[in-house]
């Protein structure tokens, strides 16, 4: 299982927007092949920044299955334009310990 990590930070004023269309959006990605579950966190510090958090079964499952497909394109008409600067994401697996 992959994690991908997207910190976002949105434009001032804009968080209760951001989130309302992010309550749409979120329908779109979990109905992707490979999706395992999401959470959208908010910083404590800096309320206009958010953490999403993103499980798929595969590396591939995001980066060629979603980020290819149409559903894509809405999900960026949908959250694009809310950030400033366009966000970092990362992918992380699980270290196995002991």
């Amino acid at each position: 299982m992959i994690l991908e990590i997207a910190l976002l930070q949105i434009r001032p004023g804009q968080t209760a927007e951001f989130e309302a269309a992010f309550a749409k959006a979120q329908n779109i990605i979990a109905g992707m092949h490979g999706y395992v579950r999401h959470e959208l966190q908010r910083c404590l510090e800096d309320d206009h920044r958010y953490a999403l958090l993103v499980w798929w079964a595969t590396l591939e499952d995001h980066t060629v299955g979603f980020r290819g497909s149409a559903e894509y394109q809405r999900w960026r008409a949908l959250l694009h334009h809310f950030y400033d600067p366009f966000p970092t994401v990362e992918h992380f697996t699980q270290v196995e310990l002991g």
